[in-house]
């Protein structure tokens, strides 16, 4: 039987997400920005919930291409609040729309958002050794500094235990338990 991090559970979606994206190192600027924003609406929510809806949220945010999103408006807002498939703050919708606009202003600036990123780790990945979930932090002084830098660029539903899921979840620390068949597939 293959051992896996517990948070996963049995559900088949999760599994899968598990086996095959959490804490694969991403390097892509935009499937960065992507995950960032996911992670965002999961504020408050189970990620399973995201997992769950990521493919209509997709759907609904024209495959979240930042140049569409920095220019809704007023109906675009209307027209996702209105849909059932997605989540329906407002609240996340207007920052995914204005981080958006910083990530293009980011990028104007000839700032690449994953040289950004992964420049606070010096371009590799940190691997933890956790044994246990209870060993495994809810934030770190690093997703408390990239927070901080983030809010002060703009960007919006970043705070540092969004920062620090996402930084697990685009492998920028790998905090698959020792014991998961994972842990040594994603070093490598």
């Amino acid at each position: 039987m293959t051992e896996r991090c517990p948070w996963c559970g049995d559900d088949p979606l999760y599994v899968a997400y598990h086996d095959t994206e959490w804490g694969v190192p991403e390097w892509d600027s935009r499937a960065l920005w992507e995950k960032l924003i996911l992670d965002g609406f999961q504020a408050g929510l189970a990620w399973i919930t995201i997992l769950r809806k990521r493919d209509t949220l997709r759907e609904a945010f024209h495959g979240f291409d930042p140049e569409r999103i920095a220019r809704y408006d007023e109906a675009d807002m209307e027209r996702l609040l209105a849909n059932p498939g997605i989540i329906r703050s407002r609240s996340k919708i207007s920052a995914a729309i204005g981080n958006a606009q910083v990530y293009l202003d980011m990028a104007e600036r000839g700032e690449d958002f994953s040289d950004y990123l992964w420049g606070y780790m010096d371009g590799a990945p940190r691997v933890n050794r956790f044994v246990a979930m209870s060993d495994v932090p809810a934030q770190t002084e690093l997703s408390q500094k990239i927070a901080k830098d983030l809010k002060k660029r703009g960007f919006k539903f970043c705070g540092p235990v969004i920062v620090y899921a996402f930084m697990q979840a685009v492998g920028m620390v790998n905090d698959h338990l020792v014991g998961c068949h994972r842990h040594t597939e994603v070093t490598k």
